[in-house]
């Protein structure tokens, strides 16, 4: 088990290509070609149009369990995957932490773990904002033990003092590590500045008080809510017969019974102005770190996943800072005269919202408040001639070998599938993305480039072995 954060969902495979278009030619993918367009690409060659073509068997059972079943007959193996709508966001007081404690509670009961990787699989969690993900990787001929296994889990929780209070000082040493990483500490620092009274401010792992005063009453409360068959996605990918794949899940899971008062708690979890960013006066932040040079985040506002300012932010945060041929490398890392040893560009898009930051590492000798001033000062001309008609072509290019890559496994398909239902109740919302991000252009791109970044208003925050803080 991990805790982790979950990156923004940035898919498009329906763009118009030029250096990318053999990459449809592999077999083991579920992508099609389609006919070739007329339009000329960057380059002068004629760009090929390619369409993700997944089509699952999806079932919603009486209790509200959306089931997502994929063949793939390659090897005798699946990917199974569990889906449950909750996160850090969804604790209140006295359960901050408590969805990453209650991960680690579930792998409680002894024969799970050993019937999977006694057969040479694998299993493992991870809890983010939004989500909490169990997944397996397993040979096929297990498959319906797990299924009876993972149904009783989430059926049942074993929740014994003793564990509980072994488990909780894991997790506190857990906490203590995190803190002493200046990455970690960077990123905690920049949730609680840019989703000031929100409930995204709160570390996922929780606070050091928070994760002792959780009690078991009230986790078995907190899990008798939100991991129920009404909050979850269940998606098997790989060796199956889907019809009996199908009987089975139906046969374990069906009738667990749901959470009846789920649908009233989500509807006052998901209003939007809880969500708002609400930044204060105090935008700087100068922490002290394990860290031999300054590591530093510049933050803006960001939009939520799925919404088409989202995805302008997505190929902008790759023009900027995705790999050393990008604009922020080519300036501050590979110039006459560097600054950094390293930079970023990244565009975070949560379920509820989002943020836009530029992180790196400083080079000895460079000053906080230069490279600060230096990056808010340069924000006009990058947005000006940073961004090309050929870096959004090779921004698109690069996210469709990225993607193409994650989707060649059982565990990428099914992780793909998983995340769009969860996020959006419909696996092929993708298609409507794939869409979006094929109609957003040069001049769009860079007039989110001088919305967000030129004249938006801006966090500054570095951790560093000489700050007091």
């Amino acid at each position: 088990m991990h805790q982790k954060t979950i990156l923004p969902l940035i898919i498009f495979f329906y763009f118009f290509i030029s250096s990318c278009a053999n990459v449809a030619d592999s077999p083991n993918l579920p992508i099609s070609d389609t006919a070739l367009n007329s339009s000329p690409s960057v380059s002068g060659e004629v760009k090929k149009e390619t369409a993700l073509n997944l089509t699952a068997k999806k079932v919603i059972f009486k209790n509200g369990l959306t089931v997502l079943l994929y063949e793939n007959h390659q090897l005798p193996i699946c990917a199974y995957y569990t889906f449950f709508e909750v996160g850090g966001r969804h604790e209140k007081e006295g359960m901050f932490g408590g969805t990453h404690f209650l991960e680690h509670m579930m792998f409680k009961k002894k024969d799970f773990a050993v019937t999977i990787e006694s057969s040479g699989g694998s299993t493992n969690a991870y809890t983010s904002s939004d989500f909490t993900v169990y997944h397996q990787e397993i040979p096929v001929s297990i498959l319906p033990q797990v299924i009876k296994m993972e149904a009783d889990r989430m059926n049942n929780l074993t929740l014994i003092p003793d564990q509980f209070e072994s488990e909780r000082n894991v997790i506190l040493d857990e906490k203590l590590r995190d803190d002493d990483q200046p990455e970690t500490k960077l990123y905690h620092k920049m949730m609680e500045f840019a989703f000031r009274n929100t409930p995204y401010a709160n570390p996922v792992i929780g606070t050091m008080e928070s994760i002792k005063n959780i009690t078991i009453d009230s986790m078995r409360k907190y899990f008798k809510t939100y991991y129920t068959p009404n909050n979850a996605v269940l998606v098997i990918v790989g060796d199956i017969d889907t019809d009996k794949t199908l009987d089975l899940v139906r046969a374990s899971y069906e009738n667990i019974a749901i959470s009846p008062q789920l649908k009233e708690i989500k509807e006052e979890m998901e209003k939007d102005e809880l969500y708002q960013h609400q930044w204060s006066d105090n935008r700087e932040a100068l922490l002290a770190g394990n860290s031999p040079t300054p590591m530093f985040k510049l933050v803006f506002k960001g939009e939520p996943v799925g919404t088409r300012k989202g995805m302008v932010g997505d190929l902008l945060a790759a023009i900027l800072g995705d790999g050393q041929s990008s604009y922020l490398y080519q300036k501050y890392v590979a110039s006459k005269k560097p600054l950094l040893e390293g930079v970023g560009a990244h565009n975070y898009t949560l379920r509820k919202n989002g943020i836009f930051y530029i992180d790196g590492q400083l080079l000895d000798g460079v000053s906080q408040k230069e490279i600060k001033r230096q990056l808010l000062r340069g924000m006009k001309e990058m947005c000006d001639s940073g961004i090309t008609e050929r870096s959004v072509q090779k921004a698109k290019n690069q996210y469709l070998l990225n993607y193409y890559g994650a989707l060649q496994t059982n565990d990428g398909v099914a992780h793909f599938l998983g995340n769009y239902e969860s996020f959006f109740e419909d696996y092929n919302y993708f298609k409507k993305e794939l869409e979006i991000y094929n109609s957003i252009g040069l001049s769009e791109i860079k007039g989110e480039c001088f919305n967000l970044l030129a004249n938006g208003e801006s966090i500054f925050l570095s951790v560093w072995q000489k700050n007091k803080q």
